[in-house]
């Protein structure tokens, strides 16, 4: 039986600085999610299990064939479909067997299947394209379907999914839905998909302190998660109640102890004891207030340390919640309208004509459509980023738009910096308050930008539009998940939930959609095409 086994697997960076160690993990045929926050070390474990990497302490057994899809598929200039499917000599052959031009020798070798194989694969995932056709030829979905194909047309005992479903529209995460729906295999997925994840069998988290298996699939991932966040409740509310009686203990001591010396101080002062014996008192009385007051003072350290341990670590179990400042934005306010938009960046070839469609009062509405539909360009139409071929857009009321890259933001100020310019009439007071509540506290407003994560990013760029004293009526996100691990978008989620303005969004995310509470959808595919 297939089967991959981790036994004390640490690995560090060429620094020394150690991303994960002492990992005991086994995977047999059954479909594992790997989750964790980006930076864990999700993607260096696969390499390792892939043999890309070599672990800098412990061991790994691997029962199988087994075949890594990367997240991001860089496309080299000649390469083609056939060298993603590792098929480039199989698919020559095959043309000069064809062509009349191969050799006997050739001929024993040549496999007549493999184009027909191959073209299979791809169609399986909605691709048409020739074995000769260059990877850099097609978008990054359309590579990431590719990849999918390849994988399985090399019919390996374990597939390694390094987040699949990244840059697919709603088409591409079916198909990987369908694909390991039907796998019997062994599989492990690296997803901040939760609908993916809703697919598997077994969850692993892997963290700064290492490593742990949940059974069951997101859903019962989050139970056990929510008994771990009651407990941890339970645990610091212990640690409390103990420091307190600690501080009272410790105090009962004291009072009695100064109450003792003042007794012997009496007598000394009558002269009813010698004073040899005095003394004796006296030394045994201080040594005993000393050794007291260290234990005391051991107990309260350690009691302030439980303490402390349990608020972190309810923390990283508690969701995040944020209140926001209104828009007040009315319920029957036009906020949005396109009369009639043809739009594109060729006047011969617009991405897509005659578009008509409004927004009124806080309605929130998701730009669905397949890639290449034209959904960024939408937006940017509407940003006023590009002018329209024909039509007309109205935004009648204060509007954002948040890109992929979160652009507002300057990379090379701090996150107060950038709040403070977006927002000239905050105090140092408010700006530090709002930043807070994003959980930039303290010193974590003081970092530059370019320093900060994906997820991190988007939080910043939140806080900074929509924590000032008049957040805009309209904000408009594309794609604000990706990339972004499952632990960023709740948080993104709660803030935007929180929001009470009108939400025009692009993401293909149906989990995410349906937890910030989409009124509607609006689809590119349904429109008149070019």
């Amino acid at each position: 039986m297939s089967s991959i086994v981790l036994s004390g697997l640490s690995w560090a960076k060429p620094d020394g600085d150690k991303v994960f160690e002492g990992l005991d993990l086994s995977f047999g045929p059954e479909r594992t999610g790997l989750v964790g926050r980006n930076g864990v070390g999700k993607t260096t474990l696969l390499n390792i299990v892939a043999g890309l990497l070599s672990p800098s302490a412990g061991s790994l057994s691997v029962e199988g064939r087994v075949v890594l899809v990367r997240q991001m598929l860089d496309a080299h200039r000649q390469e083609t479909l056939a060298d993603l499917f590792g098929a480039r000599q199989a698919i020559e052959l095959l043309a000069r067997a064809e062509g009349g031009t191969a050799s006997l020798e050739d001929l024993a070798e040549a496999d007549w299947t493999v184009r027909e194989r191959m073209l299979s694969a791809l169609a399986r995932f909605g691709l048409v394209a020739e074995p000769d056709t260059l990877l850099m030829h097609l978008s990054g979905g359309q590579r990431t379907r590719a990849a999918l194909a390849a994988a399985l047309f090399k019919e390996p005992d374990f597939l390694l999914l390094d987040e699949p479903t990244n840059n697919l529209d709603r088409d591409g995460r079916h198909a990987v839905l369908d694909l390991l729906g039907r796998w019997k295999g062994g599989a492990i997925v690296i997803s901040h998909d939760r609908g993916l994840l809703e697919h598997m069998d077994a969850i692993v988290e892997l963290t700064t302190l290492g490593a742990k298996r949940y059974g069951g699939n997101w859903s019962a991932y989050q139970s056990a998660k929510a008994i771990e966040l009651n407990a941890a409740e339970q645990s610091l509310a212990h640690a409390q109640k103990t420091a307190e009686e600690i501080d009272r203990k410790a105090q009962g001591l004291a009072e009695r102890q100064d109450r003792r010396s003042a007794s012997g101080a009496r007598k000394a002062e009558k002269g009813d004891m010698p004073k040899i014996l005095l003394g004796r008192r006296k030394s045994n009385a201080e040594a005993s207030r000393g050794k007291v007051t260290e234990l005391a003072e051991r107990q309260r350290a350690d009691a302030l340390d439980a303490v402390a341990s349990a608020k972190a670590r309810i923390e990283v179990l508690q969701p995040f919640s944020v209140h926001l400042p209104a828009t007040k934005l009315p319920a029957g306010k036009a906020v949005l309208s396109l009369d009639h938009v043809t739009a594109g960046y060729d006047h011969g070839h617009p991405i897509f004509r005659d578009l008509s469609f409004s927004i009124v009062g806080p309605q929130r509405t998701a730009l669905a459509g397949p890639n290449g539909s034209g959904k960024t360009t939408l937006l940017k139409v509407i940003a006023g980023e590009i002018a329209p071929i024909d039509g007309k857009v109205t935004v009648s009321v204060p509007s954002t738009m948040l890109d992929q890259s979160v652009s507002l933001l300057d990379r090379s100020e701090t996150i107060l910096d950038n709040f403070k310019r977006l927002n000239p009439g905050a105090t140092e007071n408010a700006c530090r308050a709002t930043l807070a509540s994003f959980r930039f506290r303290a010193d974590a407003a003081l970092q530059r930008v370019e320093t900060l994560s994906g997820g991190q990013i988007l939080r910043a760029g939140l806080a900074c539009v929509l924590g000032g004293a008049t957040p805009p009526s309209l904000l408009i996100l594309d794609e604000p998940t990706n990339h972004l691990d499952i632990e960023s978008i709740e948080t993104i989620e709660a803030v935007l939930r929180a929001y009470d303005g009108a939400l025009l969004i692009v993401s293909h995310d149906d989990a995410f959609l349906e937890n910030i509470e989409i009124d509607g959808r609006l689809e590119l595919d349904d429109l008149p095409a070019n």
